[in-house]
């Protein structure tokens, strides 16, 4: 089976409204604190978050096909939840607007931003004959969704990333960071990067990116001269243990990994330096959640490499969600963009099997917004990942996405 395109180019949209409004960094900010606060950016309701949001309708279907699709999401959940679910929801529309006579029918099913509201929404789902079912977002309302979804017969495509919730017709959509880890580190060690230190914040997305990082430095050859961590944002101990091996005239390692947030990250920074930290001696390595303006600004990080999704197809996806809703999406909601666009270009282009476990697993997989990616049968994806430069303040891809995933047919 050949690679399917879900993303075609798209149709204009049927109606526009409002003017461009500006984007919410403080929301942003805790949106990215929530994707790497513990293994999944999406797990039990993040702390941390405060205020609400507003109650949606009770009931609502985007579309009128002939085959139902659900979509749950945290909608009337609690502060960056609510608001990435909103975003996620517009991108669901935007998808269904943009799909040339779609054939699906999404229902829109609120969790509530709870296990059980998500066990009841997919109760909900189930008895209303969905095929198919996208999201919960957190990963404790996937394990409850997936439960009540495998035992009717129904696949679900989540939006965690967290790999422990995977499973056989339970598929992550969402950017694994173990991905992500293991892209840099064999870009470094093709760049001729030898030995690495870490500096790892004490938090479950810091355990996730040592076990890989210790995973992938093994397989490469790369020797791990150090690794320090350090309760969230008090690094000022953790680097001072560490700076003999990565400060001075002659340090040891010539490439440091630190998978932090953009909210944590602007206190390493400062502390590195402090240390007498050089970025242009020791490669400063990340993970996507360095995507992130504020991140790209700092001078520790100049020179930085960090592996990401790449950005064309989601800059192109954000300007026609800008035109349609008058706002900057949250990176998050392409995924609902491309799942919902994977369930209409499956129900047209495979009959009664597009929803089956060999058509969900096709080893070429498919080209979304967000570049090509494809679900194994454990649950798990593969993406096609870029790596980028941190230069003043943007980032530069220095080794471009794949085209197509190895070992596809």
């Amino acid at each position: 089976m050949t690679q399917i395109a879900i993303n075609a180019a798209p149709s204009q949209p049927r109606r526009r409204k409002g003017p461009a409004r500006a984007f919410a960094p403080a929301l942003v900010a805790a949106l990215g604190l929530a994707l790497a606060s513990c293994i999944s950016p999406f797990s039990d309701g993040p702390p941390g978050f405060i205020g609400g949001f507003a109650q949606p309708p009770a009931a609502e279907a985007i579309g009128d096909g002939a085959v139902s699709v659900a979509l749950i999401l945290p909608l009337s959940g609690s502060g960056a939840g609510a608001a990435a679910a909103q975003a996620m929801r517009n991108a669901a529309t935007l998808a269904m607007e943009e799909f040339q006579d779609p054939e699906i029918r999404v229902l829109v099913k609120d969790d509530r931003g709870s296990p059980d509201g998500a066990r009841e929404a997919a109760q909900s789902a189930v008895s209303e004959g969905v095929e198919l079912i996208l999201g919960p977002l957190f990963a404790a309302s996937v394990q409850a969704a997936g439960t009540v979804a495998r035992e009717a017969g129904v696949p679900v495509v989540a939006f965690s990333t967290d790999a422990n919730v995977a499973a056989p017709g339970v598929y992550l959509m969402g950017f694994l960071p173990r991905a992500e880890v293991a892209r840099v580190l064999d870009y470094a060690a093709k760049q001729g990067r030898r030995s690495v230190a870490a500096l790892i914040p004490e938090t479950g997305y810091g355990d996730l990116a040592e076990a890989q990082f210790r995973e992938s430095a093994a397989q490469r050859g790369l020797r791990v001269v150090a690794i320090e961590r350090y309760p969230a944002g008090q690094p000022q101990q953790a680097v001072a243990r560490l700076a003999p091996a990565i400060a001075g005239s002659a340090p040891q390692a010539d490439a440091l990994f630190v998978p932090e947030t953009p909210d944590g990250m602007a206190v390493v920074a400062r502390t590195l330096q402090s240390a007498g930290f050089d970025p242009a001696r020791v490669k400063p390595l990340g993970a996507g959640v360095w995507h992130d303006p504020d991140v790209l600004r700092l001078p520790a990080l100049q020179g930085g490499w960090f592996a990401a999704p790449p950005q064309a197809g989601y800059e192109a996806f954000a300007a026609r969600y800008q035109s349609r809703f008058g706002s900057q999406p949250l990176r998050i909601a392409t995924l609902a963009y491309d799942a919902v666009s994977l369930a209409a270009a499956l129900t047209r282009t495979q009959g009664a099997q597009r929803f089956s476990q060999p058509v969900l697993t096709n080893a070429s997989g498919f080209a979304g917004a967000d570049g090509v990616f494809r679900f194994r049968a454990n649950g798990l994806n593969e993406r096609g990942l870029a790596v980028f430069e941190v230069r003043d303040g943007s980032a530069a891809t220095v080794s471009a996405a794949p085209q197509a995933l190895a070992g596809g047919a």
